[in-house]
C-alpha cells in the first residue's frame, strides 16, 4: 500500500510540507508507504482542454506537461492521494489548480483511473480562506469518484512562518486524525 502527497507549495520547506510529513509519520507507523513529490515552483500548465487525452487514450496530457504527467502516474500507482496547499487568495496555489484540471481531465477522460482511490486534502492557511482551498481540492477527488475520509475538523492548520502549524495544536490533531482514518480506509479498500 502506498499514499503519494503532493506539495503545493513554491515553499519547499514551508507548513503545507509539515502537514503532510505529520501524516507520514502515521502512516510509516501503519506499513504504508510515502512518497512526497513537489509540486510547488514546477513548471506547469493548466489544462486547454483540447480533448487530445480523451481521444489518444493513453493516460497523458498531450500538452508540454511533463512533470503533471509525471504526477498523473505516480496517482495512477498509489492507494492513496494528499494534494496539500498552502492558501493564495482563498483558494489552491496555481500549480495545485494546474494538477486538478489537468489529472481530472486526463483520469475522467481514461476510464475514471483514479476511481475508488482514497483522497485527502490538507491546507496550511494564515489568517482565511482555508474552507474554499479544502473544497477545491475536495471537488476533484469527488468527481474523479474517489473516496474521501473525513476528520474531527477541516483539514487545515494555522501558521505564517514554516513550521508555525505546529503549534497549532487543534490543527495536528486534526491531521493525524485524518491520517488514521486514511490508513483504515487504505487498509480495507485494500483488503
Amino acid at each position: 500500500m502506498k499514499v503519494v502527497a503532493f506539495n503545493g507549495s513554491p515553499r519547499r520547506n514551508g507548513n503545507t510540507s509539515f502537514l503532510i510529513n505529520t501524516m507520514f509519520e502515521i502512516f510509516q507507523n501503519e506499513g504504508i508507504e510515502t512518497e512526497l513529490i513537489q509540486l510547488g515552483n514546477k513548471p506547469v500548465h493548466g489544462c486547454t482542454a483540447c480533448g487530445k487525452c480523451r481521444e489518444i487514450q493513453n493516460g497523458k496530457c498531450h500538452i508540454k506537461n511533463e512533470h503533471l504527467n509525471f504526477c498523473i502516474g505516480k496517482m495512477v500507482e498509489a492507494d492513496g492521494i494528499i494534494i496539500g496547499s498552502p492558501v493564495y487568495f482563498a483558494d489552491v496555489t496555481p500549480e495545485v489548480k494546474a494538477l486538478i484540471d489537468v489529472a481530472g481531465y486526463v483520469t475522467r477522460s481514461n476510464n475514471h483511473i483514479l476511481k475508488r482511490k482514497v483522497g485527502a486534502s490538507v491546507i496550511a492557511v494564515r489568517r482565511g480562506g482555508a474552507i474554499h482551498a479544502f473544497e477545491t481540492i475536495n471537488n476533484f477527488f469527488l468527481i474523479s469518484q474517489m473516496i474521501v475520509p473525513g476528520s474531527s475538523y477541516w483539514n487545515f492548520a494555522f501558521g505564517r512562518n514554516p513550521g508555525d502549524v505546529l503549534n497549532d495544536t487543534e490543527g495536528i490533531q486534526t491531521i493525524k486524525t485524518l491520517a488514521e482514518n486514511m490508513a483504515w480506509l487504505i487498509k480495507k479498500v485494500n483488503q
